[in-house]
């Protein structure tokens, strides 16, 4: 997971301090998330790193939903971007699901209802790959509605 940001961000680095700064976000949220383990005993033993997740995984769920997506969507306007506005609507409904689930996982953790920690552990597990999935919706999402537009916005200044 980790390398696959580390890619993302060589390939897009430097194209919108926005967008840096939010796959600046996404190595942190990775970085939080393996230095937690994935096993009941590691869960357990790392509360203070749980909620640290639960605050990285809501800041960058949120600066998605919330600065990102809505930019990308404003630059497809911009530029007429039909074939891009029409995947971005095939996309966001799968991503609002994974944020559903993410905010699902933190309000778990939020209310205290940690105190079994194998089902954490597996909910855990399969945040993981929900985001996993999320990384690479949303590097598709950079891809189309950002990048495509990059000669055409560097023509025009």
């Amino acid at each position: 997971m980790l390398e696959s940001c580390q890619n993302a961000q060589e390939r897009w680095g430097g194209v919108n301090k926005l967008i840096d700064r939010w796959l600046q976000d996404r190595l942190e949220l990775i970085r939080v998330y393996d230095a937690l383990g994935d096993t009941p005993e590691a869960l357990a033993a790392d509360r203070e790193g749980l909620q640290k997740f639960c605050e990285v995984l809501v800041d960058y769920v949120s600066a998605g939903h919330f600065e990102i997506y809505e930019q990308l969507n404003s630059e497809a306007k911009a530029f007429n971007d039909e074939r891009g506005l029409e995947l971005a609507d095939t996309i966001y409904p799968r991503l609002k699901v994974i944020t559903e689930s993410a905010l699902a996982f933190n309000d778990r953790c939020d209310n205290g209802d940690c105190s079994d920690c194998t089902v954490v552990a597996a909910e855990f597990n399969k945040l993981g790959s929900l985001l996993h999935e999320r990384f690479e919706l949303e590097d598709c999402l950079i891809e189309v509605l950002h990048n495509s537009h990059k000669e055409e916005a560097a023509a025009q200044a």
